[in-house]
């Protein structure tokens, strides 16, 4: 429990910063420089952590990246936290392409709750939004898990003006045929280098109406007590859902109940803030496992009430999302 009573039960964990896309919004062409692999934690370490934060009332970890299985050995990091005591759900955010290769393993593991990133359905310009011809690889991932029974599968999509809000109704209209939970999330100027811009930035509440102008009213969805940020909607008739995410038009600071870890194991007490706590450096000074809980105790004591803009338009940060982890 943080200082402002919000009961955190969630953590996102960012296993490496390297990637197989460049998508716009999160990892830049050039100059981006990889941590060194031994600057991040070891599976070892991981998991300890994630033992630790099970045990004070973490019920849900999330993998993140970058992209999650480029780490090699990844399937045994998975394995292992399966069997940890007390989480609830092991769930992963990928962009997909190398999903099919290792959905029966993430299945077998025990995971049922994917995030696949995918903001096109056109190929030309999924290519063009993530810097790589590999659309047909995401779409077979898609139909791959649905065959195997995942769920949920969640798309995320980030819309941006003038690049990809055209496909709002496409994208909104897969969940007539399928059953994805389609995600919205507003463009964040996350990262030193980001491209975001206001007049980029499309807001939840535009894109919903840009929805119901296709398809008639949006009826909400009652969300689990365990849930994310997404407020959830259904079409009528449909298999599928519609989430809308909106940390920039209509914050959820009231009610975050995460932690972010980086892949060198510095803990993000809030996505919009570069003040970060080294959890490696505790880790590898020896602190016993009661020194450690404590750490993680006093840890979540310092987080904010809320993200600050410092008289900006909007929040930022100046680390990327492929270092963040989402």
């Amino acid at each position: 429990m943080d200082l402002y009573g919000r009961r955190i039960t969630y953590l996102r964990l960012s296993v490496t910063d390297r990637c197989n896309l460049r998508c716009r919004y999160c990892m830049p062409l050039q100059d981006f420089t990889r941590l060194p692999s031994e600057a991040i934690l070891t599976y070892e370490e991981i998991v300890r952590i994630c033992q630790i934060l099970t045990r004070l009332g973490v019920k849900k970890i999330r993998l993140t990246g970058g992209e999650p299985l480029v780490r090699q050995g990844i399937m045994d990091l998975i394995g292992r936290l399966g069997k940890i005591e007390g989480i609830g759900e092991l769930c992963l955010t990928t962009n997909g392409v190398l999903l099919k290769k290792y959905a029966g393993g993430l299945f077998r593991a025990g995971v049922r709750h994917l995030n696949i990133s995918l903001d096109s359905l056109r190929p030309e310009r999924f290519a063009a939004v993530t810097g790589r011809d590999l659309f047909s690889s995401v779409w077979k991932s898609l139909e791959t898990v649905l065959e195997m029974g995942f769920s949920p599968v969640k798309i995320n999509s980030v819309i941006m003006k003038g690049i990809n809000d055209d496909e709002i109704p496409a994208l909104a209209g897969l969940t007539l045929q399928h059953p994805f939970e389609v995600r919205f999330i507003e463009f964040m100027p996350i990262g030193g280098k980001s491209t975001w811009s206001p007049e980029k930035m499309m807001s939840c509440r535009e894109i919903k109406e840009r929805i119901e102008e296709a398809y008639g009213a949006l009826k909400p969805v009652a969300r689990s007590s365990n849930a994310g940020p997404a407020n959830v909607y259904g079409l009528e008739g449909a298999p599928g859902r519609i989430g809308f995410i909106s940390p920039l038009s209509n914050h959820f600071c009231g009610t975050c109940n995460r932690l972010r870890l980086t892949a060198e194991g510095h803990l993000r007490l809030c996505l919009f803030s570069d003040e970060e706590i080294n959890v490696k450096e505790a880790l590898r000074k020896g602190m016993t496992l009661r020194e450690l809980t404590e750490f993680f105790r006093q840890a979540v004591r310092k987080k904010p009430e809320g993200y600050r803009t410092g008289g900006r338009r909007a929040p930022s940060c100046s680390r990327g999302m492929s270092a963040i982890g989402g």
